[in-house]
């Protein structure tokens, strides 16, 4: 849920990327906490005078109030309200006028903020996000703009469009049972009207606080200077106590589950179907990782082989572990999610059963030696590639996620390790177990009679 897409006014020189080869690949971390909770992550990249500062807060859709449906991501957009020293929406001017760009989203377990500067203005930047941290202003008038902002938001983006994006967040709802990964994270709009100016305020004081938030800053600086100027901006800002945790754990499930839709402003059908994944970062993980782009990635992707090339039944196939981010940027259950399109004189049901037929041959006979390396040589390509994207902020995104939820930046640098550890046995084992109907959700999405045509 991006909300602000500005052009970098500076020249960029692209930084080289690593070395593809996994001996080779590191990325420079220097990991440290202020004694108020906040964690400090710092990566020296000098290829470009181009710094990205990044708060990432461990609040996203998931773990937001019951009853208060869409209110993480209600109040990322109350972030850009003000705050003691930065007057409504200055923040964005500020940032445009010194030469950055800037943005934040919500995503399932945390919600970001970030900019990319001239280095010349890392101090600036950061002293914008600590402004915010320490004194955002609450006001009845600000949310009440914002409560319209995004309820028409979700008019816009999904009860007004087709399939309302129902990929992403009609099938969570249907495959869970646990109401923290079950419910609408956009918001109903009934919830979104009826936060009060306490909710909004608490919401502040349990979540926004420096012990509950990473600080990361990328590009061209150093270790030494990031920390002053942390501890210049944000030593002050006091720890506050945080609520336990909620229990997110989902249950497994044990048969498959099967809903049709009828959708009044499609003009043709789609299925959408998700299988629960394993717990992230685990071996298994780590095998259905490598086989994601070995199935849905290109035109030579066996989905595509046999849904659209072989037997013509889809118009487009797409999916992956997680349609918000990357397979790294979460922390919780998450359904390696697919949709396919596919011709108005068919069903759903004729669609998983090609995707069956492709993913039964790969329980039955495995990958080949060939096909795992490639998808290795095709992750890494785009994990680098991620990495370097956005004048760096691809780096700053994953540091802080690793932070937040590992407490280990470093672990950037073991990934492709662990990727590269991956055997066909693995990913043949890994399919068997998770890539089955009884773990899987379908959504069968069709126009409705009389619906548009």
């Amino acid at each position: 849920m991006r909300r602000f897409a500005f052009a970098l006014a500076l020249t960029v020189v692209a930084a080289a990327a690593p070395s593809v080869s996994g001996q080779a690949f590191s990325v420079p971390v220097v990991y440290k906490k202020l004694p108020n909770g906040l964690r400090v992550v710092i990566s020296e990249n000098h290829a470009a005078p181009v710094v990205v500062v990044e708060v990432m807060y461990r609040i996203g859709f998931r773990i937001e109030p019951q009853n208060r449906t869409g209110f993480a991501h209600l109040f990322e957009h109350m972030m850009f309200q003000g705050s003691q020293n930065v007057g409504k929406f200055e923040h964005v001017r500020i940032v445009n006028e010194n030469g950055g760009t800037l943005n934040g989203s919500t995503r399932f377990d945390h919600t970001n903020y970030f900019e990319v500067m001239p280095s010349n203005a890392l101090e600036l930047a950061m002293w914008l996000e600590a402004d915010r941290m320490r004194s955002l202003k609450i006001t009845p008038e600000t949310l009440k703009n914002q409560q319209d902002v995004v309820s028409e938001e979700v008019r816009v983006n999904v009860l007004n469009q087709p399939y309302g994006a129902f990929e992403w967040l009609g099938l969570p709802q249907k495959a869970n049972t646990n109401w923290y990964n079950a419910h609408n994270f956009y918001g109903d709009l009934s919830d979104l009207q009826a936060a009060t100016l306490d909710d909004v305020k608490k919401f502040f004081d349990t979540y926004y606080a420096p012990n509950n938030a990473v600080l990361v800053v990328s590009g061209d600086t150093t270790a030494d200077e990031v920390m002053r100027l942390a501890e210049k901006h944000f030593g002050g800002i006091p720890s506050r106590p945080l609520p336990p945790r909620p229990d997110i754990k989902e249950p497994p499930q044990t048969a498959e589950k099967s809903f049709t839709e009828d959708d009044k402003l499609a003009r043709t059908p789609a299925v959408a179907f998700g299988y629960h994944l394993p717990d992230r970062m685990t071996k298994d993980f780590f095998a259905l990782s490598l086989l994601d782009p070995l199935l849905v990635s290109d035109e030579s992707a066996k989905l595509y082989q046999a849904l659209i090339k072989e037997n013509q039944i889809a118009s487009d196939v797409s999916g992956g572990f997680n349609l918000l981010g990357n397979n790294f940027d979460y922390n919780g259950p998450m359904l390696y999610t697919f949709r396919v399109d596919y011709r108005p004189d068919l069903k759903g049901a004729d669609v998983l059963k090609v995707v069956d037929k492709v993913i039964g041959a790969i329980q039955e006979h495995g990958i080949t030696e060939d096909e795992l390396k490639q998808a290795k040589v095709n992750f890494r390509s785009s994990f680098l590639e991620n990495l370097e994207s956005s004048a760096g902020f691809g780096r700053a995104d994953l540091l802080a996620a690793l932070a937040l939820y590992d407490d280990d930046p470093n672990r950037i640098n073991t990934i492709l390790t662990d990727l590269d550890k991956v055997t066909v046995a693995e990913v043949q084992q890994a399919a068997k177990k998770y890539l089955v109907p009884s773990n899987r959700t379908s959504i069968d999405r069709r126009p409705a009679a009389g619906g548009s045509r």
